[in-house]
């Protein structure tokens, strides 16, 4: 992987640009109702996405600068679901092992939950499909493009701990802290943004439907 791609410019203005849209995004969820909380937070990262992808193209090297480039989409897709397997076997051991010392492992994924259908539908597109979409584009194309010229090691740490802060400043939440590691671990083997992608497009999509389980 090129270590000089993502230049300093380009991820100060992705923090920039992010920061703005959460801003704005707090102010109009503060007067919104209810109904409209899964549309304004799909909309906020959809302007994510877009921003993010002006700034690269724009400003920065293009997309192959953060693994996008057009001719390995297909082959990134392909590996993504080949790690997806892979994980989800590794997790599946896990549960049985948690199992078998008389862990309820469903209980890990339990939280407030949507319960209008409409809601669940919107719950599952925005925070498992165009959320991880954006959240790669920060946390791997940029942050980790970035901090890669100072090792692996030292990008996979940083960008770790910045993602599991992120999602929770109180704690530290197991499954961001592993996907954290596996989608760095995944970008780097594989060179393509696609594969950390595809794993955590799945991944948070398990989770949610996991959810759901009650046992």
């Amino acid at each position: 992987m090129e270590t000089e791609k993502i230049e300093a410019k380009i991820i100060s203005l992705a923090l920039v640009s992010i920061i703005v849209v959460e801003l704005i995004t707090g102010k109009v969820m503060g007067s919104a109702t209810r109904d409209l909380y899964y549309l304004i937070q799909g909309a906020a990262r959809v302007i994510d996405i877009v921003l993010i992808v002006l700034i690269v193209v724009l400003w920065g090297k293009g997309l192959s600068s953060i693994g996008l480039e057009k001719s390995g989409i297909r082959k990134g897709i392909i590996k993504g679901l080949m790690w997806s397997a892979g994980f989800g076997v590794v997790t599946a051991i896990g549960f049985l092992i948690l199992h078998l010392c008389g862990i309820n492992p469903f209980t890990l994924f339990q939280g407030n939950l949507p319960t209008k259908p409409l809601d669940i539908i919107f719950w599952f597109i925005i925070a498992g499909v165009i959320g991880p979409v954006a959240e790669e584009l920060l946390f791997r194309g940029v942050l980790y493009g970035f901090f890669r010229r100072w090792g692996i090691l030292t990008s996979l740490v940083v960008t770790t701990m910045i993602f599991v802060l992120l999602h929770s400043p109180s704690g530290i939440p197991v499954p961001q802290l592993v996907g954290g590691v596996v989608f760095a671990i995944a970008y780097e083997i594989e060179k393509s943004l696609m594969v950390p992608i595809i794993i955590h497009i799945l991944g948070n999509s398990a989770i949610f439907a996991l959810s759901f389980i009650k046992l």
